[in-house]
């Protein structure tokens, strides 16, 4: 779908929302922000998702990272939808803002918009999006899911873990496949054999392939 991608910057919209006005880039500010959208207010999957992030609000924040929530509906909406997302998961309180957009617009603008998926009207709903944004207001990770599946929430917290150990290693590193927190990192290609060693005085694995090419080395971060 075009539009909105890793290595955009994120428009500096501003809306209303459940906690006043918000202009983007403000809200982002210099740390990290997840904005996320939903199809609707008061619908089944969306509500188990907002339930969720309520519930993971507490890791994001020990990360220094921001929600930010998206519905196609107005504030007021959005407040009585809040008490039934609180009232589906007792004891997590709903703590981050959900942006307003009724016409639609910032959907588009923010590539969260679903290209099978129309109301009554035949107008297109909001997929289930959601952008990792960075300091420099640039997308760094995007999910796209359709509006018939639910978000995995674990899934976001790890890559959200793995851009912020990239960042940290200034790009150095990377994660590899099913990688978490407390895993070995790989090196990246464009660090030398002898810049690693200066760089994890750890030290570091290679791994022992076929094509004897040393590329796949592995170290603690």
């Amino acid at each position: 779908m075009p539009g909105l991608t890793i290595g955009d910057t994120v428009p500096n919209l501003e809306l209303d929302s459940t906690q006043g006005r918000i202009r983007i880039h403000d809200f982002v500010g210099d740390g990290y922000a997840i904005i996320f959208s939903h199809p609707a207010d008061f619908t089944p999957v969306c509500t188990t998702e907002m339930a969720a992030m309520a519930g993971y609000a507490g890791e994001f924040e020990k990360r220094g990272v921001k929600l930010l929530g998206i519905s196609c509906d107005d504030v007021a909406s959005h407040k009585e939808w809040i008490k039934d997302i609180e009232a589906f998961k007792p004891g997590a309180k709903l703590t981050y803002p959900i942006m307003a957009d009724p016409d639609r617009k910032a959907i588009k603008e923010l590539n969260m918009v679903d290209p099978d998926e129309k109301d009554a009207r035949g107008v297109s709903l909001p997929s289930r999006t959601l952008h990792i944004v960075g300091p420099d207001k640039t997308v760094k990770l995007s999910f796209l899911y359709p509006a018939c599946t639910g978000r995995n929430m674990d899934e976001v917290l790890r890559a959200v873990d793995s851009l912020l150990t990239a960042a940290r290693h200034k790009g150095k590193v990377a994660t590899p496949a099913n990688w978490k927190p407390g895993d070995r990192a790989v090196i990246g290609p464009s660090v030398s054999d002898e810049e690693a060693s200066k760089l994890f005085p750890d030290g570091f694995e290679t791994a022992d392939l076929p094509s004897k090419k040393g590329y796949l080395r592995f170290t603690k971060v």
